[in-house]
């Protein structure tokens, strides 16, 4: 999460801004838009890793040291407890990234806002 999907979610959510109604910040260039739709793949291929049978959550012996997380042990027991929980929430970050890759495609503001809905 830390090293793939975090970075690119937040590159997709944080690419758009409306403060009050107004839009204080959106992609315009093709560039930029290349940077959301870039984003987006990484986010459908990352949906693809979270549902390796037997991929750990991370590297044996990692810490979560940001407290504000479950250790890596708990959240790997909470998954294989209920692990089609886990597959179908690994569907719907498959899901909201291919809407994302469509709005970049059409280069549409709106879209990409309703993609992280």
């Amino acid at each position: 999460m830390d090293g793939l999907v975090d970075p690119a979610a937040d590159t997709i959510w944080g690419s758009i801004a409306i403060i009050n109604g107004k839009e204080e910040k959106a992609p315009h260039t093709d560039e930029e838009w290349v940077t959301v739709r870039r984003s987006a793949l990484q986010l459908v291929e990352a949906s693809n890793l979270l549902q390796i049978p037997g991929r750990h959550v991370t590297k044996p012996g990692e810490r979560n040291e940001q407290g504000i997380e479950l250790q890596p042990e708990q959240t790997e027991k909470l998954i294989n407890q209920d692990r089609q929980a886990w597959i179908s929430l690994a569907h719907g970050l498959h899901d909201a990234a291919a809407l994302a890759i469509n709005a970049a495609d059409a280069k549409d503001r709106a879209k990409v806002l309703e993609s992280g809905s």
